[in-house]
């Protein structure tokens, strides 16, 4: 059973990144990995609210947890995109580009995560 919760997460989460960094790909263009960012950083803020609130505040079936926090969000978020799109940029000969590309998705991420963690505990 918890296998198939993170198999059907995963798949629902790696439906989502590719529909939301598609959409936000196509506002902001593809100069910059827009998408991949902003897939990172909100996977990150939902996942500080969704894990202190099923831990500190709610009750909640350790399937829903499994299909939700490993599943889904693991597929939503991307590391490894990120990793393919800085490499690509270092070869592109776009250095600065890489550079914020890596300084903002760990900034914004890491921020996305305790801003999760503070408005979850402030409910």
């Amino acid at each position: 059973m918890e296998i198939l919760a993170v198999m059907l997460g995963g798949s629902l989460g790696a439906l989502s990144r590719y529909l939301v960094s598609g959409y936000i790909n196509k506002i902001f263009g593809l100069s910059f990995p827009a998408g991949t960012l902003f897939v990172n950083t909100l996977g990150s803020f939902i996942l500080a609210v969704f894990t202190v609130l099923t831990i500190e505040r709610l009750a909640m079936d350790p399937l829903v947890r499994l299909f939700f926090a490993v599943g889904f969000l693991g597929a939503f978020t991307t590391f490894s995109t990120f990793s393919y799109e800085t490499v690509s940029l270092l070869q592109d000969g776009e250095i600065s580009k890489a550079l914020v590309n890596i300084l903002l998705n760990n900034f914004l991420s890491i921020t996305g995560a305790v801003l999760g963690v503070i408005l979850s505990r402030s409910f």
